[in-house]
């Protein structure tokens, strides 16, 4: 008995030991059965999606589809941007509206609502992000020209630049500012992510992709604020690229109508509109738009606003000028941005409460209705004018004061001008151009107005002040901007072909007046007063930076290495300078140019020299490479800067008689150009 029991306790003790339930042991083949299913649907999705790029591939480039993306995604977050100040208003309005009845507190709800608005936009400027303050359009300009700005791609630029806007914009006509130049450049933002992606996805060239997706993003940035994406394309053009290469042509046309199409379709899916339509409806008629003997008008309406603009543009370059010359306001400007901003949104409210001169400049209107009561074909001038038309909520604002129409208008033009470079001076994220359309459109519905009493005695028929207005808005805008495309947009916007002549004819002759002298536009005043390298706007100012020799600016040469330069003599090169082309010469007495070879290769050479320790130079080691461009000393500045801008290349030499005087590359390129915005 007690062997058995021995041997069953001996068998007991030999067998494996029992696991409880969770041990490791008893779970593993679970687990690795778990681990397998995912394996395998992982294995399985990845086919797909290899599968599907390789189909979409087939039908076009993967580019093609970043491009669309990024419309799409511009016009969402545009939609998402007005919705927000939208409600913002909306609240506002209501809340001044309860307090009816108590004038104090309808004008501390008036004016501190505006202040604080400021007050926030200006402290994420501030404290968030510093460079996201402004248009963005100069950067913007920059950026495309070659020059790396990376503080001005970064998440959190766009993160504050985005809820900066909104702030900016829910302060409503008070500042009497707009969404289209920070819009842009957060647009450039998310083209720029947009292309790292499709680097990643596809692996092209990156310099090829980025550069193409960020020029694409500028007319996407136009395209979704207003829908219009043939006058967003002509925007990147005009005003955004230095040199528009035809490579981007088609794929801004494909991004910008993405865009705009999203954009209007938003309208159409939330009930607003029943398809898609113009942004602004105009009811202009199409019989008689207007008389041969009109045109000569239109063609005065265009040099008045040009001789306006060369005033105001005058104006704000005086002020920006006066804001960084001024210890007070330098200071201000720099440690008390919120307190400024504040102060200015305030005062700004102040001038536009409706119990006081408010009352006399539709200061209770959004800048949307402002502009759409402006464009009303029906003189208000008119005693035959449809009731109805009398009694809508944009054109009564301008009607129910006790002075006559004229006056008013000529108030809001008065008090705008100066009210706007004002609010130009204040560090916020904030965009100019629609201010200066809708100045422009009351100029230009003020010109009609007059005209429209003036012939009430003849046998014309009614003279047609909206087109006035919007011949005026493209031509006061296009003064500012010095381009053609606010008249394309002024067109877009309405769908008004009628007006096409007189739109063209008005914005022409205000162009050739501020071009005139080679008088810098508004962003050019921007752009020297922030003092970024941007040839083509300095040398407005000063055109004689174009022709300055090279010879004057450039240093010599830091980093260079001989053909018989050994592992010693490239050590020391490589550790003193990250260029990514280092030149070669002959020897250190001579300096005559041999080639260039890269910083990756030098890096090789010095790996295999220490390895295999062959001791041998960089011309048996190294592919000395021919430059395929060489400037003389006696180069102009204006010369090695189109050079960089087409050619995109990363170093250009500049020789005398072959001898080696300096390299020109993107960050000594960028150096120059600031040190002469300072300069001037």
């Amino acid at each position: 008995m007690s062997e058995n029991r021995m041997e069953e306790t001996t068998v007991k003790d030999n067998s494996p030991p029992q696991r409880g339930p969770h041990s490791g042991d008893a779970e593993r083949p679970l687990l690795t059965h778990k681990w397998r299913s995912c394996r395998t649907t992982r294995t399985t999705v990845k086919v797909c999606l290899l599968k599907l790029k390789a189909w979409m591939e087939t039908l076009c480039g993967l580019e093609w589809y970043c491009f669309a993306a990024l419309g799409v995604f511009t016009a969402l977050l545009s939609v998402l941007i007005d919705l927000s100040v939208a409600k913002i208003i909306t609240a506002h309005q209501r809340l001044y509206l309860n307090l009816e009845g108590s004038v104090l507190l309808q004008f501390l709800c008036w004016t501190l609502y505006p202040a604080c608005l400021c007050a926030m936009a200006s402290w994420l400027s501030h404290y968030v992000c510093p460079f996201s303050t402004g248009s963005g359009i100069p950067e913007v300009r920059s950026l495309l020209a070659g020059f790396e700005l990376p503080q001005y791609l970064s998440v959190s630029n766009m993160f504050t630049k985005s809820l900066g806007l909104i702030c900016t914009l829910s302060a409503g006509n008070t500042l009497f500012l707009a969404k289209v130049g920070p819009f842009v450049h957060v647009s450039t933002m998310m083209g720029a992510y947009l292309s790292r992606l499709c680097v990643r996805i596809q692996g092209q060239n990156k310099a090829d992709v980025g550069d193409q997706m960020m020029v694409v993003s500028t007319a996407v940035g136009v395209a979704s604020c207003f829908g219009a994406p043939i006058s967003g394309v002509l925007f990147s053009i005009e005003v955004a690229c230095s040199f528009f290469p035809l490579k981007h042509y088609l794929p801004c046309f494909l991004a910008a109508f993405c865009g705009a199409l999203t954009f209007r379709l938003f309208a159409v899916w939330t009930g607003e509109e029943e398809t898609v339509q113009t942004l602004y409806k105009t009811n202009f008629s199409t019989k008689l738009p207007f008389y041969p003997l009109e045109i000569p008008l239109f063609g005065f309406l265009g040099l008045l606003c040009g001789a306006v603009c060369c005033l105001y543009l005058s104006c704000h370059r005086q002020l920006l000028h006066f804001t960084r010359t001024q210890p007070i306001l330098v200071r201000m400007l720099t440690t008390e941005k919120v307190l400024y901003s504040a102060v200015v949104g305030f005062f700004l409210a102040c001038v536009t409460f409706p119990h006081s001169v408010g009352q006399f400049m539709a200061s209770k209107c959004t800048m949307k209705q402002l502009l759409t009561s402006l464009l009303q074909a029906e003189s208000w001038l008119s005693p035959s004018q449809n009731a109805t038309v009398l009694e809508s909520a944009p054109c009564m604002e301008w009607t129910s004061s006790m002075l006559p129409v004229p006056l008013p208008l000529l108030i809001f033009l008065l008090l705008k001008l100066w009210m706007l470079l004002l609010a130009c001076t204040l560090p916020i994220p904030a965009g100019y151009f629609m201010p200066v359309f809708i100045y422009g459109a009351a100029g230009g519905r003020l010109l009609g107005e007059s005209l429209a009493y003036v012939t009430s005695g003849l046998n014309w028929t009614a003279v047609n002040p909206g087109g006035y207005a919007l011949a005026g808005a493209a031509a006061f805008s296009g003064a500012c901007t010095q381009s053609l495309s606010p008249a394309l947009l002024a067109l877009e916007l309405t769908g008004q072909l009628s007006h096409i002549g007189p739109i063209f004819v008005s914005t022409l002759i205000a162009n050739m007046v501020t071009r005139a002298g080679r008088r810098p536009s508004f962003y050019d005043n921007l752009t020297i007063s922030k003092r970024l390298p941007h040839l083509p706007s300095l040398k407005k100012v000063c055109p004689s930076l174009a022709h300055l020799p090279l010879g004057q600016l450039l240093r010599a040469p830091s980093v260079l290495v001989q053909k018989a330069s050994g592992q010693a003599e490239v050590q020391t090169a490589v550790s003193t300078s990250a260029q990514p082309h280092v030149p070669v010469v002959e020897s250190d007495e001579t300096l005559y140019l041999v080639g260039y070879v890269t910083r990756t290769e030098l890096l090789e050479f010095i790996n295999q020299d220490q390895v295999k320790n062959l001791g041998r130079c960089v011309e048996e080691v190294c592919c000395v490479h021919c430059p395929s461009v060489l400037l003389s000393s006696h180069s102009t500045l204006q010369q090695a800067y189109r050079i960089l801008s087409v050619s995109r290349e990363q170093t250009m030499f500049v020789t005398d008689a072959g001898k080696l005087r300096g390299a020109i590359t993107w960050p000594e390129l960028k150096r120059m150009l600031e040190d002469l915005a300072t300069d001037i």
